[in-house]
């Protein structure tokens, strides 16, 4: 009894070792691009096009990213992506008897997780009153154009557009907007 107390951890690891390498499917829920690197502005890779088979590679935030079955690799939002219900990609070490083990690799379940936001409501609108200490602190965070400028130089940063600042409203124009209200 004692020799199999020490056997039994290295049987067990012996069995999960093969679903580090598996690798989960999924499929695309709609077209979408394939990025480069996982951000909206990424350079495009191609497109998928709905229902397309993936093999998932890795998770990072929002983004996914995926191997295409011709081979190509890149990162899609994840919202994009059906994950397979715990399916692990044929031909991996993982298929067979421990392929519906999958789950404890990814963490994946098979089951959809909705994120939202809540917004305001009509009735928090109607109800909204200011808050002149909120507004102040508020304004304190604003920069002035020149250390903006000093920001960007020292972080290397090329303006797209060149955007004027809006005019630093006066103590007069602030008292006329609360009576209007």
């Amino acid at each position: 009894m004692k020799r199999w107390k020490q056997v039994l951890p290295l049987f067990a690891a012996g069995l999960m070792a093969p679903l580090c390498l598996a690798a989960e499917t999924g499929s695309v829920v709609r077209a979408a691009e394939l990025k480069q690197k996982p951000f909206f502005d990424a350079p495009k890779v191609t497109d998928l096009a709905a229902n397309a088979p993936v093999e998932i590679v890795t998770r990072q935030g929002a983004w996914i990213e995926v191997k295409t079955k011709d081979g190509q690799t890149g990162w899609v939002k994840m919202l994009n992506v059906r994950t397979g219900n715990g399916e692990v990609k044929s031909g991996s070490t993982a298929s067979g008897l421990l392929a519906g083990v999958s789950l404890f690799k990814t963490g994946s379940s098979g089951t959809t997780a909705t994120t939202g936001v809540r917004g305001l409501s009509e009735e928090d609108l109607k109800n909204a009153q200011p808050n002149p200490a909120e507004l102040e602190k508020l304004n304190g965070f604003g920069v002035s154009p020149d250390d903006a400028a000093k920001f960007a130089k020292a972080g290397k940063l090329v303006p797209q557009k060149d955007l004027a600042y809006l005019p630093k409203p006066s103590s007069s124009d602030n008292k006329s907007d609360d009576k209007s209200r």
